[in-house]
């Protein structure tokens, strides 16, 4: 299943809220108004939407330390998550979160998580939650590269095989762990890896969204079919350092400005668009330009916000299940 003419458009203005939030944040970041770290998204825009276009309302995603995008892309809104990042109690999170732990259940946005490759066994307890209750619906864990070799992220892929579970491991490989190239971290190869559990798996060029997609929807029809779970490996670029403190100086300048010039799959995606007659350059501008006065919005809203009061710190820490234990 290919996106539609339609379907490109929608991306393109996600992809384009992305990244312009990217730089937003980077900005508030290096000003120093954010309190904590970051770890920016861009670059890798067209996996979490493409990913996210071939969901449902009731699916549900797991994130990681690098989570914006994926927020994004499931529905979440800039403004209160630009709030969060600032701290501020008209927060996604009510400022109590931060950049690393937003979540917004009614989006089916389960968390981001600061811990490498906890995110795999929430998406295995969401996938259960959905086969058990018979709603049909599916789980998708998003992960990096360094996750695949962490214990948890392998026991989840063996329990997801055994119980034939909805989810889908979508493994973001944007060539780094940290400041680690890959390739001197990860044996192998991570799709064979996941066959080896009896489960689909496939590589996945992360430039382009149509192909995440394409992937995507099929790995979701198998867990909605009752066909277990499947992992994308896919490949991405990270544009900026491992968090607002890294001086990247572990990446060649050469390296950095290849992939802004060649590996941008914003660029790509437009390019596609313009010179498929798919798009005007002139519509592309204009949905920019209200990305940016949406974005302009966000920051100004978060600026002048106000702090979480003292009196709510020991609030919304557990969960009430009235009325049912």
């Amino acid at each position: 299943m290919q996106l539609s003419r339609d379907g490109l458009l929608r991306a393109y203005r996600a992809m384009r809220t992305i990244r312009e939030f990217e730089l937003r944040v980077h900005a508030e970041a290096q000003a120093g108004r954010v309190p904590g770290s970051t770890h920016l998204y861009a670059g890798q825009e067209a996996v979490a939407v493409g990913v996210c276009m071939a969901l449902g309302d009731g699916d549900t995603i797991v994130s990681t330390h690098r989570g914006h995008g994926h927020s994004i892309a499931k529905g979440c809104e800039v403004g209160p998550m630009m709030a969060e990042i600032l701290g501020r109690a008209t927060g996604t999170c009510k400022g109590k979160g931060g950049s690393m732990h937003i979540a917004d259940l009614s989006k089916g946005m389960l968390g981001a998580n600061g811990i490498v490759g906890g995110g795999p066994p929430l998406a295995c307890g969401a996938a259960l939650s959905a086969k058990t209750l018979g709603t049909g619906a599916v789980a998708v864990a998003f992960s990096g590269d360094g996750a695949v070799n962490q214990g948890t992220t392998a026991e989840s892929l063996n329990l997801a095989a055994i119980w034939r579970l909805p989810v889908v491991f979508v493994i973001e490989d944007n060539g780094w762990g940290e400041a680690t190239s890959s390739k001197f971290a990860t044996a192998g190869s991570i799709v064979e890896r996941a066959r080896g559990y009896g489960m689909a798996a496939e590589r996945v060029d992360g430039l382009s969204v149509g192909e995440v997609f394409e992937a995507t929807t099929q790995a979701v029809a198998r867990a909605r079919g009752g066909d277990g779970p499947t992992l994308l490996h896919v490949d991405t670029e990270r544009f900026f350092g491992h968090f607002n403190g890294d001086t990247d100086s572990y990446r060649s300048d050469a390296l950095k400005a290849d992939q802004r010039a060649n590996r941008d799959c914003l660029i790509r995606l437009r390019t596609l668009m313009t010179e498929g007659a798919l798009a005007e350059v002139g519509a592309l501008d204009a949905v920019d330009a209200e990305v940016a006065a949406t974005l302009d919005e966000a920051v100004e809203a978060a600026r002048g916000a106000p702090p979480p009061e003292a009196t709510t710190l020991t609030t919304d820490v557990y969960v009430r299940y009235e009325g049912r234990l």
